[in-house]
């Protein structure tokens, strides 16, 4: 069995496409031997979600604590090479294209990514991976990627660095997100990007809701007013907020995911955690903001994973979250790494990597 420490663990979807052993629609993905045995964060609602979900962290001890305080005191708790794996989905707003993307350089939530290389530099696993938006290829011109590789790499590792869209991966959402894979150069073993799994076979957002029960866990309806309800009802389904231009249900807004409507033959677009009013993701045929469990089915969640919190909170677990399913592929291509083999693939369906000198990705030779 090979030990997790997980760092900004949320509510676990990172940890979960390691462990795996869940069953997503109508496929099982494999138990792989692989067991968080700590995990920080620093929202309590989610530290209660990780511990209600035993099956899935039986032996997880999680650790409330806010990861920039008192670093030297906390490491100091654990061995050096005790845990082969390192995880961390640092938090991204800074680096979204959303955003103001102030990058690294004046923002100091834009350091976070610092508190995660000071584990890395004491725990020493073999192999770590990172998680961040697309947003971060392009903050500060290219810049903060540049010295976020460079902190990596000085503690020993050889980095990849690959932009994902989960959809490619069997997750019915348009999510893009980049990852950081860094493998010890001591261990001679080089990492493999996984194929593509659905590249040109999306999982549509009808296709995710099929057989949903009614009593699954958060299950929650959301109250509207009848105002709104009657503005859903004349955006049509994959439009927004401009279907109701210069009507009595128009709304100020200036990004197209206000009052966005799901498409039934279509991937989701990305869920976000937060956001007031127009900002909820809404059903395809219904008039009504998502459920949180219609929420947890597009980014990938079990059924039987019970999310804890209000309902708001619970959206935000599940916005952050990464796809369990979509980096399960990636899960496994670390464990080919961890175990010494060299996998069987097609190069032309690899995923390609990100190349922050020449700002370009590189098809795998």
């Amino acid at each position: 069995m090979f030990n997790i420490f997980s760092t900004f663990t949320g509510a676990g979807g990172l940890d979960l496409g390691f462990h795996g052993g869940f069953k997503y629609l109508d496929k099982s993905f494999k138990k792989l031997p692989f067991e968080t045995k700590y995990a920080i964060e620093y929202n309590q609602e989610a530290i209660n979600t990780i511990n209600h979900n035993k099956k899935y962290f039986k032996n997880t001890i999680t650790l409330h604590k806010d990861i920039t305080k008192n670093i030297e005191q906390e490491l100091s708790n654990y061995k050096v090479g005790e845990f082969d794996v390192l995880l961390g989905g640092f938090p991204c707003v800074t680096f979204s294209i959303v955003g103001k993307q102030n990058g690294i350089t004046d923002d100091t939530n834009g350091q976070l990514y610092e508190s995660f290389a000071k584990y890395l530099e004491h725990l020493q696993p073999k192999v770590f991976i990172a998680e961040n938006v697309k947003g971060i290829l392009s903050a500060n011109k290219g810049e903060a990627v540049k010295i976020i590789k460079k902190r990596f790499e000085v503690d020993g590792y050889n980095l990849k660095i690959f932009s994902v869209n989960f959809a490619d991966f069997g997750v019915p959402q348009l999510r893009e997100r980049v990852l950081f894979i860094g493998v010890k150069k001591d261990l001679g073993v080089d990492f493999i990007a996984p194929e593509f799994t659905h590249k040109n076979n999306h999982i549509t957002t009808e296709m995710s809701f099929e057989n949903l029960p009614q009593d699954c866990p958060n299950m929650n309806y959301t109250n509207v007013s009848n105002h709104t309800i009657e503005r859903l009802k004349r955006i049509k389904e994959g439009g927004n907020y401009k279907d109701v231009e210069n009507t009595e249900y128009a709304v100020k807004g200036l990004m197209s995911n206000i009052y966005r409507r799901l498409h039934r033959n279509k991937p989701s677009y990305t869920m976000i955690a937060s956001g007031g009013g127009g900002t909820w993701g809404y059903h395809y045929t219904e008039p009504r903001p998502l459920t949180n469990r219609e929420r947890a089915r597009l980014q990938s969640f079990p059924d039987d994973f019970k999310f804890q919190g209000s309902i708001t909170e619970v959206r935000r677990q599940i916005g952050n979250a990464v796809p369990p399913v979509g980096i399960h592929p990636f899960a496994e291509r670390i464990l080919n790494v961890l175990e010494g083999v060299i996998p069987k693939y097609n190069p032309k369906n690899c995923i390609p990597e990100y190349d922050v000198e020449k700002k370009k990705f590189i098809q795998l030779q």
